[in-house]
């Protein structure tokens, strides 16, 4: 097997259809699976994948969770050389799949890659980063990121300063999207699971590049994320919020002294 593709899946039954009929009308020409890993939705999802898409590999947790131990949940389903983690709300317009795994069996030094995403307005989203300081969380979600000291920093953080245009080697990926090699995986560990939902693609990347991995972010690519900033956009009094908190508190206990902020 080639590519095993993993969706985590939670309450989102709609994008999941819509992330599904995606890989399915421009599938990757090698050999692949798709798993998806429910985190007890109850929505419908289960249903919706078993009646319309029977040839996916359907696993059913019976809690939510997270974004971490059900990628991993998948992973330990998976067979192929490279793993593609989705989450639902991507949206595939070409053959962006075969042309990562294209760059991947030509770059071996490659750890990791993370595609160009778009808005749906077709705008781009800064879906490669450098390594957070250690304020720069509490600037994006509070009334400090008003301040044009904060603001400076974000736009460091977001690399506002490149054009997105471009491939190259960078910090981070998003996790929304991302190819990883399975024998780096097999080296550096899997997802931390001590991290709910958050920091844990942060986390990742900076493990592959302790082992002298790459990461690279890859401007060849036409995907829409219809993406949502929950902790940002819900307040500090939903539990999303605090979810996030609290990840970014865990994530600087672990990783803070190994980050080396460009």
């Amino acid at each position: 097997m080639e590519i095993s593709i993993i969706i985590n899946n939670y309450k989102t039954k709609g994008l999941l259809k819509q992330c599904l009929k995606g890989i399915y009308l421009y599938p990757p020409r090698v050999e692949f699976e798709v798993i998806v890993v429910d985190n007890n939705s109850q929505d419908g999802s289960i249903e919706m994948v078993q009646n319309k898409f029977p040839q996916v590999k359907l696993i059913k947790s019976s809690k939510n969770l997270g974004y971490h131990k059900g990628n991993n949940l998948g992973l330990k389903n998976s067979t192929g050389q490279y793993i593609l983690i989705l989450n639902t709300d991507i949206a595939f317009l070409d053959q962006t799949i075969d042309k990562m795994y294209q760059f991947m069996q030509a770059h071996q030094e490659v750890a990791l890659v993370g595609p160009k995403l778009k808005n749906p307005d077709g705008s781009i989203q800064m879906s490669c980063l450098r390594f957070p300081s250690k304020f720069v969380p509490i600037y994006r979600r509070t009334f400090l990121g008003n301040f044009s000291f904060a603001k400076a920093e974000i736009d460091h953080y977001l690399m506002q300063d490149f054009d997105h245009q471009t491939t190259k080697e960078v910090d981070w990926i998003l996790g929304a999207c991302i190819m990883v090699r399975k024998s780096a995986i097999d080296r550096v560990g899997p997802m931390d699971e001590s991290l709910f939902l958050y920091f844990g693609d942060v986390a990742w990347c900076q493990k592959f590049h302790e082992f002298n991995y790459q990461v690279y972010y890859f401007a060849e690519a036409n995907i829409v994320h219809y993406h949502k900033r929950e902790s940002a956009q819900s307040g500090i009094f939903s539990a999303v919020f605090w979810i996030h908190i609290l990840d970014w508190l865990r994530y600087l206990k672990k990783y803070s002294k190994k980050i080396n902020v460009q």
